[in-house]
């Protein structure tokens, strides 16, 4: 956030809140502009009645910052006012932000009423609509042309959207897979990708520059053409372009799909009614649009946490389905469970989900002859490399240093050609083939698991034969992941305190197994272990990640990733164990041993990251 004024002095009740210990100082700071702010005068009224209470803890809460408006925008806890909140006046200053920027990037077009567009949507998120709807007002209030989906969709559709309406840019407001209590305000650039820099610096200085906000009423913008309603027509070309990459005429395949209560019904299923799949089942007790996420394991709708799919899981058992689907609620992110040979529903991970789709797409395109002589693979530093394997084996080139964030496989997709791109993938459920879209989805994902699945079924097989026919082909790759949550007043602080205790004392040893080498993207080099000094430069990418890595050896090598999350005050482990199979009878032993070791790095390293939390506080 760029130097802010002083603040106007405090209250003297606030002040000895302060003194007490009660309330943080970057609260009472942000409470004193609050209050001398005309343009948050709504606000002042809430205010000053949680002050006479002495509610500090409250107002902690929702003024202990300024939200950050981060490189792909804002995601928080909701409330009617508080900087650190998602509120109106938040969401305003973030599509007023945006529309400025617009602005001074396309002087011409804004010099006409209307020559700028942008698209919105929105998820089922407890109020999504009426924030997407104030984006929209505000947008149109500084004469951008808004097209704004009537009802819920999802945030691939908004990409796509965003490039077939030649929009400038997009918005999305969801919270992907966060509890009920969180919403966000996502921002796309006119290639239908999350903003990249210079934009999302450019954007992040004018949202927080924002002051008196102009705003139009919605009927009247739709009367005046700057806001024009759309849905039918850009849903039938998204679902055309998605259910039209499909590789396999094979659909003998059944499934039970949830939408954890979100908008997956739009995209997921309707894409793989178009191509001709009829096994599929919605789960009706899940179907409703509910941003409570009513009948969801702790009302918290991640594809990742395998608690989600008990109710799918049972429906499934009573109809005997081969597989079980579920999406977040913006439908960007595909998760899965496929029925074993035992008759057991098995969870599979978002790497493994990857390698599969890799592996069926790769493997299609070559025998149709449709895969590119220059094609190329991309993914994530955090994602499995045996998706990479895979590709290499194919003779498919594999871009995989790209930082943490589906932007940047959309970014890689502009540089090296679109033509070129075969498939894309990140660990945390996200996969994306074809061209029509620069952001992940859930769709194109659902489709080619059920291709997949179709065709294996047809041999006798499941998606969990197929991976154990990848691991011996390519080394048993197991993952894991943890986060450690931060939050309060004081998680930023100590989240980069944790950072930097990995950069200047790191571990040394995980799981019994020394660590050779740390990658370090923010300060650009490569450091040995145990030693910890530099032994080369790594000039790209430049990001706040490390990489601690182990010498491959002939044994089990060993990965560890960790950065802060770019939107909450945690920080993100991503563990990786791999080991060589000398053939089919062997991998029952080099899979129990293999878990055994990445279960022992992650036991390590909590302990590790719990005594340096010690030290801190």
């Amino acid at each position: 956030m760029p130097d802010a004024a002083p603040p106007p002095p405090a209250l003297p009740e606030v002040a000895a809140a302060v003194e007490r210990g009660d309330l943080s100082a970057g609260a009472a700071e942000n409470l004193a502009r609050a209050l001398a702010d005309e343009h948050r005068s709504g606000s002042h009224a809430a205010i000053r009645d949680l002050i006479a209470a002495g509610d500090w803890a409250e107002l902690d809460a929702l003024y202990f910052e300024v939200i950050p408006f981060g490189t792909g925008g804002r995601r928080g806890r909701m409330s009617d006012h508080g900087t650190a909140t998602m509120n109106p006046r938040t969401v305003a200053e973030s599509a007023d932000g945006l529309a400025r920027y617009l602005a001074s990037q396309f002087p011409e077009k804004a010099a006409k009423r209307g020559g700028l567009s942008a698209a919105v949507a929105h998820d089922t998120r407890n109020r999504s609509e009426e924030f997407a709807r104030l984006t929209a007002t505000t947008l149109a209030a500084r004469g951008v042309r808004t097209y704004m989906f009537r009802g819920f969709r999802s945030t691939p559709e908004l990409s796509f959207a965003v490039r077939h309406l030649d929009c400038d840019a997009g918005v999305v407001v969801s919270a992907s897979h966060n509890p009920p209590s969180d919403n966000g305000f996502k921002a796309y650039w006119n290639t239908g990708g999350q903003v990249l820099p210079p934009h999302d610096r450019g954007i992040i200085d004018a949202v927080y520059a924002s002051g008196k906000i102009p705003t139009i009423d919605f009927d009247e913008a739709v009367d005046d053409g700057l806001i024009e309603v759309i849905g039918e027509e850009v849903d039938s070309a998204y679902v055309s372009a998605v259910a039209n990459l499909s590789l396999s005429s094979n659909r003998d395949v059944t499934a039970v799909y949830t939408s954890l209560h979100g908008v997956g019904e739009t995209n997921v299923f309707n894409v793989l009614d178009r191509a001709g799949f009829r096994g599929v089942e919605l789960l009706a007790s899940q179907r409703d649009p509910d941003g409570g996420f009513p009948t969801v394991d702790a009302n918290f709708p991640n594809p990742e946490r395998i608690e989600v799919y008990g109710p799918a899981i049972e429906r499934a058992k009573e109809i005997d389905a081969d597989l079980v689907l579920a999406t977040d609620p913006d439908s960007d992110r595909l998760g899965v469970c496929a029925k074993g040979s035992g008759g057991e529903y098995r969870h599979i991970s978002g790497n493994r989900i990857g390698a599969l789709i890799c592996d069926h797409v790769l493997r299609k395109r070559s025998q149709q002859g449709t895969l590119p002589a220059n094609g190329y693979v991309v993914e994530t530093l955090v994602t499995t490399r045996l998706i990479g394997e895979i590709a290499k084996a194919q003779n498919v080139r594999v871009i995989d240093d790209l930082l943490v964030g589906f932007k940047y496989i959309g970014q890689t997709m502009d540089q090296e050609g679109p033509d070129a791109f075969v498939f894309g993938a990140e660990e945390s459920l996200g996969y994306l083939a074809g061209q029509y879209a620069r952001d992940k989805d859930a769709a194109v994902a659902a489709l080619y698991v059920m291709e997949l699945a179709a065709s294996l079924k047809a041999g006798g097989k499941t998606l969990h034969d197929r991976l154990d026919e990848l691991f011996v082909a390519h080394g048993y790759h197991t993952e894991g992941q943890f986060s450690e949550k931060l939050p309060g007043s004081g998680g930023r602080e100590i989240t980069a305190k944790l950072m930097a205790a990995f950069r200047t004392d790191p571990p040394t040893t995980l799981g019994g197994i020394e660590l050779a080498k740390v990658y370090d993207y923010a300060d650009h080099e490569v450091r040995s272990l145990p030693t910890n000094e530099r032994s080369e430069a790594l000039p790209e990418p430049d990001g706040n990640l490390l990489i601690f890595q182990s010498d491959a050896g002939s044994g089990t090598a060993v990965r560890v990733a960790v950065r802060p999350s770019g939107t909450e005050p945690k920080i993100k482990f991503y563990t990786f164990a791999t080991a060589p199979v000398s053939d089919a009878g062997a991998l029952p032993n080099v899979k129990a041993a293999t878990d055994a070791t990445l279960s022992k790095v992650q036991n390590d390293l909590s302990a590790w990251v719990a005594a340096k939390l010690d030290e801190l506080s």
